[in-house]
């Protein structure tokens, strides 16, 4: 059975990963893509999403566009990291499917609440907002939906302020419904996407593919090479979000431990901080609807992403 998913992203060099990702699994049932204001504005962000889909010949994927800017906090973009269009350092295809009318919220809720009961899984790959959004204008989807995977936070690590991570920080109060909601919620967070390290020995084995859109990733890793290095000494790029897509794909490529996670809204030095309580024993999934990723498994992962651009051909 493949996995229904609807991709809540802000494209952004890894979520361009993660869509195609998703495109090129035969596990996957991409249903949508909707898009949400992060890591540039929403209409850079939703255009990505659209040519990133032309890229991968995957017309028949709608795209919903979403929320603008967060909850209640201004509007904070990460242009030092994936430039002034969101996806720097290519060229990006002319989308020929318009925009798909309706709002993404709207969207989310009527796919929903027309399938069947525990078959849909969220992946938001961006700030939370159209998530929360959804869950606070239709409760009744949170019964509904199987799982929320979502790539933010870190139980150990922070990137956006010394203890949270970009998406969290940008819209904590988001991430606080989404978190706070019970239906089952993994966090693939930068303590496991730091390990999703595109090296260069990895990279030529994508440039091997030989096809454009093998040497259109290449160059998405050549940019984000460049500003985390220049942003955050990273010798080579971490590419978060397609671990999301990678753990559904195969859960044994991103191991994970259950924890209670909730965000931090009020520190004057902590605020979108996931605060994870890992103390004691494991908690069993009945007493605890949050789990957190902690490893993953490198080759497996990049294998994964390299066969599916090998399938999009």
């Amino acid at each position: 059975m493949k996995r229904k998913v609807i991709l809540d992203s802000d494209p952004g060099h890894d979520d361009a990963v993660a869509i195609l990702l998703a495109v090129g699994s035969q596990a996957i049932d991409l249903l949508g893509v909707t898009t949400v204001g992060g890591n540039q504005s929403l209409d850079k962000v939703t255009y990505n999403a659209r040519a990133v889909l032309e890229m991968a010949h995957a017309n028949d994927v709608p795209v919903h566009a979403g929320c603008d800017r967060p909850l209640v906090r201004p509007q904070e973009v990460a242009a030092s990291i994936h430039g002034e269009t969101g996806l720097d350092g290519v060229t990006l295809p002319e989308p020929t499917r318009p925009l798909d009318a309706g709002h993404a919220v709207d969207w989310i809720i009527d796919t929903i609440m027309k399938n069947e009961p525990g078959t849909i899984t969220l992946v938001p790959t961006g700030p939370l907002t159209n998530i929360a959004m959804a869950a606070r204008k239709e409760p009744g989807i949170v019964e509904r939906v199987k799982e929320v995977v979502l790539m933010g936070g870190g139980y150990h690590v922070g990137n956006w302020s010394a203890v949270a991570e970009f998406n969290i920080k940008v819209d904590p109060e988001a991430a606080h419904i989404v978190f706070n909601e019970p239906w089952p919620v993994t966090m693939v967070g930068l303590d496991l996407t730091h390990q999703a390290l595109c090296t260069p020995e990895v990279q030529k084995r994508i440039e091997g593919v030989g096809t454009d859109l093998a040497h259109f990733v290449s160059g998405l890793m050549d940019f984000f090479r460049k500003t985390y290095k220049d942003n955050q000494a990273f010798v080579d790029p971490p590419v978060h979000d397609p671990c999301t897509i990678a753990y559904l794909i195969d859960p044994n490529i991103v191991k994970t431990r259950r924890c209670p996670v909730d965000i931090e809204l009020r520190g004057e030095l902590t605020t979108g901080m996931t605060v994870a309580d890992l103390r004691g024993p494991e908690p069993s999934p009945e007493d605890c609807h949050t789990q957190v990723a902690v490893k993953l498994d490198f080759d497996g992962f990049w294998n994964l992403i390299i066969d599916a651009i090998e399938k999009i051909g």
